[in-house]
């Protein structure tokens, strides 16, 4: 699946990724619904309209909505950081989500736990074939010769944040209303959800919008931590200096044209 021709929405998880791609946009203007601030303007050329999602499943749920039916947004790109669960998934690694369960979703015994009433389903899918081109883009946007001197990423030094070379990930990404950040909580989620690679608390609400409204979407995420008590890093640093620098590269490698 290629981008749409209309207007595309950029929800960023965190002000240091909006604000990266604000920069970047050359006509960006100011349009406040609910109380947030959407930014309508061009990157690469295409129509796009920016903002911040805001934290917990309901309120990205609400801007969400917004995108969708106050600026006509055609298709939904989400990029942001999570915790990583599964073996593997390291500080610095990309989840591009294939399927997306709300972790904190139980109406049971009315309903099997995780399932979405009224929907019969517990996971989510966002189109393959617009996976399969993101997990193909990031991967690119992430390659040696991208990281290497002379290369799109290569004032991003992951060295000296202790990182390596990072690997993208397709796979389950969870979500909920709880920051998860210790050990207990996330043997509790992988017992549960066995398959999670990472967590987070706002893809599977981007996801049942997007799902109810039929468009299309996909839901990018940078490993910040490993949610459990092993998590030490320099947050701040890591978003100024990897988070936000991934998202716009990515962001802008998936609107050029030939990408």
């Amino acid at each position: 699946m290629m981008l749409t021709d209309g207007p595309i929405g950029i929800m960023a998880a965190m002000p240091e990724e909006l604000q990266a791609l604000l920069d970047a946009m050359p006509d960006e203007a100011m349009v406040v619904r609910a109380g947030r601030q959407f930014w309508v303007g061009h990157l690469h050329g295409r129509d796009v309209v920016a903002v911040l999602s805001r934290i917990g499943k309901v309120a990205a749920a609400i801007t969400t909505t917004l995108l969708l039916t106050e600026f006509g947004v055609r298709q939904v790109l989400f990029t942001g950081v999570a915790g990583g669960l599964g073996a593997g998934v390291k500080v610095g690694d990309v989840v591009v989500a294939n399927s997306l369960v709300q972790h904190d979703m139980d109406a049971s015994p009315l309903f099997p736990r995780f399932e979405l009433p009224g929907l019969g389903v517990g996971s989510l899918q966002p189109p393959a074939d617009l996976t399969a081109r993101v997990a193909r883009v990031v991967g690119e946007v992430l390659s040696p010769a991208s990281l290497a001197q002379g290369g799109a990423l290569a004032d991003v030094h992951l060295d000296a944040l202790g990182l390596g070379r990072p690997t993208v990930h397709q796979g389950l990404i969870i979500s909920g209303d709880q920051f998860i950040h210790a050990a207990q909580a996330c043997h509790a989620l992988l017992q549960a959800l066995p398959q999670a690679l990472a967590v987070e608390m706002e893809g599977a609400a981007v996801a049942q919008v997007c799902h109810d409204f039929g468009v299309p979407y996909a839901i990018i995420r940078t490993i910040s931590d490993r949610a459990d008590d092993d998590a030490h890093i320099d947050f701040p640093r890591f978003i100024r200096a990897v988070a936000s620098r991934y998202s716009l590269a990515i962001v802008q490698a998936l609107l050029h044209p030939q990408a």
